[in-house]
């Protein structure tokens, strides 16, 4: 294909790099004319204030007008150079995993239903084609062999016509006469855990650990027996592991020994299965050239680098011989559904298969619940250890087990997260924390938003609360005294970074007038209702923002005309990251940008490499990779809405930062310097830091505000930076290096700097022969965060509280909420309308948990093909109390506080403080999610 057969260029590509043979690129900009405004945000829906404050976000319109454009909007005849005619696939999975799968019949189809093409494993097998190593094998379940999954995929069907596809689609739902199985039964294999791991924490005096998974690292199972981990045996004098066990074997005798000076508290929570429920259910569209052996996807991910990866791993040694690969990732909805699904490579065979018709893949919701990612049930144990003299907290062993179906998908990094953050907010001298991540022939479970804490924190909280309550001590002072606070060690023995503001937080929520007139409300409510009791109950939570080993790339370009363009790499997932890269660059530029383009992957002006695995490495290795000067732990995150306000605007605010010191800045001065009459200020003259935006334009120390046409005209014409293009990676702590910008040395946290001249001229020349072209800057004094740091848990957190208020029907255990209010502490805030979007549907979310969203694990639930909304619950907005609802965002400590991400804290602690509103009102707790009125009338009995 060539741009006259096509009308697109590989300048609409960028190449990414070659892998195993095959070229893979990923879209620059959108190529599909129709949508093509709609998917790059190129024009933002507002002017450039000088207030900065945005009218509404960038994607505001096309979103209430239903013109935001979604993979699964585009077809074939909306791509240029594709075939106009378009193929559909539908995937058949069963149901059943107690027998052997004998084939496929679909002779009762009519023949306008009849596939053009089935797709069987058999093909496959015969073709060498299977999932990535990362899904584990059987893509397609082989005849003769059991599922180990319920909803496991056993053929693709491809039609030429919608017509075709859709009465298939009729005829064939919820069949399962089609499928044939084996008159006996089987018995189900032990399964082995999909990870599992031990931290275990012992302070010493003078804040010096006795042991810790900072100082001694984490505890492994030697292996596995019946399920279950086999952990190294106790010896307090052997090597690392088996010392940590001795310590857990001395908790454990600690725990047996309650006396006045111990009071133990041990519970059992669980929680159940649910659904992300994103409303852009999974979808792809792809073609494969056969006369040009190229494969094109335009797919809706939260990675699309990570697709070219896999992909490129998963046809290299395939029947189907390519030459290259194109990438074009779109808007998506996620909340972590989308983070590593395999439902892009489903598509991407049925590409190969097509006979060079492009094909589409989108499941409809009942596909969808039967396929998509779920959120991990977790079985839990806690065991609190207090004096119950002074209230202080001894020790906390938690025992966690979280089922993850039967594809391994994130489920080891969710347990092990979940695990080491289980001690929530609080400060635990000794801490025995376990974490089992289970396999399952339940549908596979990942990184859906909360990444397991919504889980082990709800328990916790509700624990605390109860141990409040039977020490007769008042819930939110019991938490505050054993809050953390800054300085102190978290339970990996790392000190978390920068003020921590818990006890603001809960002091907030200790007036909150919800909570200090609870009394007097309850018997105001229950004596003018009394067929209902009335319980308010509170909760907190601290929940880290990003994974110890964030990257991102941004780049921020001035035109001579003074607009200004962002880059960037992250996805709009819907959260707003487009609003907030605009936003963020009037603090080094005064203004927000004109135009924005997310889910960019063209960084050929910063051309950086990556080796190895930044979760999973040594320090030998990373200081021998470090000696390339382009090698960086890892290209990019995933994006999610976590990591956005801090992590991926870092790179933005660096970019514009280098321009506003390194271009807007010598071009004031040059001015200012010039109607002095000499041509340069004098000694006196002001430094950057002295810099101040005031109505649009730039001054310092009572120097003449200039205006930014002329800024941006003088700095042009001086051929100063008028761009920058930047990689970042933080490992809890910012890599930072010495760059050399002109003539002048600076230290950036940055681990790749490019910048342009004027119009793309090398520094020193006023010509513009080279126009766009980026210097890639050579770092000195590379500084990596160490390895080590990454085991000292999650060290930036944000801390979110809930007071809840709800009433329970005395007859039929119906929960109505009645109030809740939002503490929220997330540093320095740049959208306010954003963040209080988040910590709605994050509320919303947490209120479907608590008390209505359940999917059974296994037969009865979503794998057997028949779930659908009908018998979904998600809470409405007679449920969330949308009207009564309140926000509380505090204030920063300085304007220098940097934003926190906060999303998935947002999430957590309604559920927990429902569960403490339901003790209160009906005097009686309840250890198990969803809290349903049946669940609650057997209390009430």
């Amino acid at each position: 294909m060539n741009k006259n057969e096509s009308g697109i260029s590989r300048r609409d590509f960028i190449k990414i790099s070659v892998i195993g043979g095959i070229t893979v690129y990923l879209g620059v900009k959108p190529i599909h004319s129709i949508a093509q405004q709609a998917l790059t945000l190129d024009r933002v829906s507002w002017t450039p204030t000088l207030d900065v404050k945005p009218a509404q976000r960038i994607d505001a319109v096309a979103k209430v007008t239903g013109a935001k454009v979604f993979a699964r909007d585009v077809r074939a005849k909306d791509m240029p150079g594709w075939p106009v005619d378009q193929s559909y696939a539908l995937i058949l999975r069963v149901a059943s995993t107690d027998r052997l799968y004998l084939g496929l019949d679909l002779s009762s189809l009519p023949l306008e239903a009849k596939p053009n093409r089935v797709v069987t494993a058999e093909d496959l097998k015969r073709d060498q084609l299977d999932f990535p190593a990362f899904y584990t094998k059987h893509m397609l379940l082989p005849e003769g062999e059991r599922a180990s999954i319920l909803g496991q995929a056993v053929a693709i069907l491809i039609f030429n016509s919608y017509a075709q596809y859709r009465e298939a689609k009729t005829a064939l739902r919820f069949r399962t006469d089609i499928f044939k199985f084996s008159d006996a039964t089987t018995p189900l294999a032990e399964f082995t855990p999909w990870g599992a791991l031990r931290s275990i924490r012992v302070s010493g005096k003078e804040a010096q650990e006795l042991y810790s998974p900072l100082k001694n690292g984490w505890i492994r199972p030697l292996g596995y027996s019946r399920g279950e981990p086999v952990w190294p045996e106790p010896d307090a004098s052997g090597h690392a592991a088996a010392r940590g066990m001795a310590h857990a074997h001395d908790l454990d005798r600690l725990l047996l020994n309650s006396s006045e000076s111990l009071f133990v508290l041990k519970r059992s929570y669980r929680t159940q299965s649910t659904d992300a429920v994103t409303l852009e259910t999974e979808n792809a569209n792809c073609w494969y050239d056969p006369q040009e052996q190229v494969l094109h996807m335009v797919v809706s991910v939260q990675n699309p680098e990570e697709v070219l990866t896999h992909s490129a791993a998963m046809v290299k040694a395939c029947a189907f011989p390519v030459k290259a690969i194109y990438v074009q990732p779109t808007f998506t909805v996620s909340y972590g559904a989308k983070d590593s699904s395999n439902h892009t490579y489903y598509a991407l065979v049925a590409a190969l298969y097509g006979n060079g018709r492009p094909v589409q893949t989108v499941l409809d919701r009942y596909e969808h619940f039967q396929a998509a990612l779920k959120r991990h049930p977790f079985e839990m144990e806690y065991t609190l250890a207090v004096d119950p003299r002074t209230g202080d907290f001894q020790a906390l062993r938690s025992h966690l087990q979280a089922n993850g179906g039967g594809r391994p998908s994130f489920s080891n990094v969710v347990i092990q997260e979940s695990t080491i953050q289980s001690t929530g907010i609080y400060q635990f001298p000794i801490s025995d924390l376990t974490g089992i991540a289970q396999r399952s022939r339940a549908l596979d479970a990942s990184a859906i938003r909360g990444f397991g804490n919504l889980q082990t924190m709800s328990g916790l909280e509700m624990l605390v609360d109860e141990l409040a309550h039977q020490l007769k001590r008042d819930p939110i002072a019991l938490r505050i005294q054993n809050a953390m606070r800054t300085g102190m060690r978290n339970s990996q023995g790392g000190v978390p970074s920068g003020h921590l503001r818990i006890v603001d937080v809960l002091n907030r929520a200790a007036t909150y007038p919800l909570w200090t007139e609870r009394e007097k409300h309850k018997l105001a409510f229950e004596q003018a209702n009394p067929k209902a009791l009335y319980g308010v109950g509170v909760a907190i939570a601290q929940k880290n923002f990003g994974t110890g080993g964030e990257a991102a790339f941004a780049k921020v370009e001035l035109d001579p005309q003074g607009r200004i363009k962002v880059y960037h790499c992250g996805v709009e997932t819907g959260t707003g990251l487009a609003t907030t890269q605009a936003v963020v660059c009037a603090e080094w530029l005064g203004r927000s940008a004109h135009e924005v383009q997310t889910g960019v992957t063209d960084w050929s002006d910063i051309p950086m490499e990556s080796t190895g695995n930044a979760f999973d490495t040594t320090q030998e290795f990373e200081d021998h990779a470090q000696k390339n000067p382009r090698w960086t732990p890892r290209f990019v995150s995933s994006s999610g809405a976590t990591n956005t306000a801090y992590y991926f605007t870092h790179a933005t605010r660096m970019a514009a930062r280098v321009i506003a010191q390194y271009g807007i800045w010598p071009a004031a001065l040059d001015i200012w310097g010039a109607k002095t009459g000499g041509g340069q200020l004098s000694t006196e003259q002001p430094g950057f830091a002295q810099a101040r935006w005031v109505e649009g334009h730039l001054t310092a120390s009572g120097m003449e505000p200039l205006a930014w046409s002329q800024l941006v005209t003088r700095a042009y014409e001086m051929g100063m930076v008028t761009g920058a293009a930047v990689h970042s990676f933080n490992r809890w702590r910012w890599a930072q290096a010495d760059y050399l910008i002109g003539d002048v040395q600076v230290r950036l946290p940055l681990d790749g700097l490019s910048v342009k001249y004027g119009n793309g001229q090398v520094p020193g020349s006023r010509t513009a022969d080279t126009p766009n072209l980026y210097s890639l800057l050579k770092r000195q004094n590379m500084v990596f965060p160490p390895v080590q740091r990454y085991r000292g848990g999650p060290t930036l957190t944000s801390a979110v509280a809930s007071v809840v208020a709800l009433s329970v029907q005395r007859d039929s255990g119906e929960v109505n909420l009645l109030d809740h209010h939002t503490i929220l502490e997330c540093g320095r805030v740049m959208v306010p309308e954003l963040v209080e979007g988040q910590v709605q549907g994050g509320t919303a979310m947490g209120i479907g948990f608590a008390l209505y969203e359940e999917l059974p694990l296994y037969e009865d639930g979503p794998g057997n093909g028949q779930w659908n909304f009908d018998r979904y619950r998600l809470p409405r907005a007679q449920d969330v109390a949308v009207w009564k609802q309140s926000i509380e965002i505090l204030a920063p400590l300085s304007d220098s506080d940097p934003p926190k991400g906060f999303s998935e804290a947002a999430v957590i602690p309604v559920a927990p403080a429902i569960g403490n509103a339901i003790a209160h009102a009906c005097g009686k707790r309840l250890y198990e999610f969803p809290m349903t009125a049946s669940k609650i009338k057997e209390q009430l009995l």
